[in-house]
């Protein structure tokens, strides 16, 4: 796929990773939709703050399914086919999301918009590796990884303003559309690098005797315990601890998102000028350890709004805005053909700690209160830090 991305300018090498940070973008504007509207829906459905976690997880669950097959197919059949698909499923299943009737149907279509997003990771970064500009690539990663956040936050906006003048599910409503047109976009604006033709999981051997892979992959899944649950209770701590309205934790979630997005930019470029799978682990751990001393200063203290703020900016900066590292780091340590397989278990550790961690957060804020939840964060991204001095050992 390097020799793809030679084959064209510069230029057009950047308009192509515009095009696959606007993809992912649409991506994450349907996909977080759930996390925006966690006030929302716990009131819809007379929820705790636990059901609230379950339901989060099980939009992880049919993420973390799909992972593997999704991978296959991006390797077999190219990621053009497969990342127009499933753009168009998560409009389709963003609004059933918003017309389920019972809690049981809302975790039914949580669990679908899971498995439509499944697609995202394994597709674009094996759309960025094809067509990032030769050493370039941290950069690229960083910025495809701004859709992300960009996506969330403005789902967070989209969701949080639409209910203040209408019914919430509208907001839903009006991200499958912006989705779908974005989806016909994709299909005239990329080409994408052609697969092998074949559906079939990824061969693991390689990866199994991968040592450093394997150790990313565990701080993987320590990381993803830490943004998901920060993510997933954002809005209920700002309405819940900070006696702020639901609007107001909306506006926090976005300015997560927006530091998120700087920080992964900023990141991907210094792991390019500090070059390999190395540097980007490097720059990785300085952010994580930054994310240790921000949890522990949310455990100790009640803090206003604007402190409340000022934290999460910085949050976003340095565990939200990590992944775009985190996975220029990965796909340095693995062959081009395994991009796919290594992706997807990548997200695939991501998305375990999400499925554990949130519901244990929201039990932690049932009995103990918040203090406690964000500690269990800091003891997370502590761990994630531990197994990155691994990985820059044997990068």
């Amino acid at each position: 796929m390097s020799a793809e991305s030679r084959s064209v300018s510069a230029p057009q090498s950047w308009r192509l990773v515009a095009t696959v940070t606007g993809w992912q973008t649409a991506a994450s504007l349907c996909y977080y939709t759930v996390f925006a509207a966690t006030g929302f829906i716990r009131d819809a459905f007379s929820l705790s703050e636990s059901l609230v976690g379950v339901f989060l997880t099980a939009t992880l669950l049919g993420y973390t399914l799909m992972l593997f097959p999704s991978g296959a197919a991006v390797d077999g059949f190219g990621e053009k086919r497969t990342m127009t698909v499933g753009l168009l499923a998560l409009a389709v299943a963003a609004v059933a999301v918003s017309l389920a009737p019972s809690y049981g149907l809302l975790l039914g279509a949580g669990g679908l918009l899971g498995v439509a997003y499944s697609t995202a990771m394994p597709g674009s970064n094996r759309a960025i590796v094809a067509s990032s500009p030769d050493g370039r690539q941290g950069l690229a990663m960083g910025l495809k990884q701004v859709g992300v956040t960009a996506g969330s936050g403005a789902a967070s906006l989209v969701v949080t303003g639409v209910a203040t003048v209408a019914a919430w599910q509208l907001g839903f409503w009006v991200i499958a559309a912006l989705a779908g047109g974005y989806a016909l976009g994709f299909v005239a604006l990329y080409d994408g690098s052609g697969g092998s033709g074949e559906f079939s999981l990824p061969n693991l051997s390689r990866l199994r005797t991968n040592r450093a892979y394997l150790l990313l992959v565990t701080a993987g899944l320590f990381v993803g315990a830490s943004i998901f649950s920060m993510l997933g209770y954002t809005v209920l701590y700002v309405d819940d601890a900070v006696n702020a309205s639901t609007a107001a934790g909306g506006i926090v979630l976005a300015v997560t998102q927006i530091t998120g997005s700087v920080g992964r930019i900023g990141a991907g470029n210094l792991a390019d000028r500090l070059g390999g799978a190395k540097g980007a682990a490097t720059v990785a751990l300085g952010q994580i350890l930054v994310a240790i001393v921000l949890f522990a200063v949310l455990a100790v203290g009640e803090w206003t709004l604007p402190v409340a703020i000022v934290l999460f900016a910085g949050l976003g900066i340095s565990i939200h805005g990590s992944t775009g590292v985190f996975y220029a780091c990965l796909t340095e340590l693995v062959d081009a053909d395994d991009i796919g397989g290594a992706t997807a278990g990548g997200q695939t550790a991501i998305n375990a700690g999400g499925l554990v961690a949130p519901p244990l957060f929201g039990l932690l804020i049932e009995t103990s209160g918040y203090g406690f939840g964000w500690g269990l964060l800091a003891a997370t991204t502590f761990a994630a830090a531990v197994l990155l001095v691994g990985v820059r050992r044997h990068a």
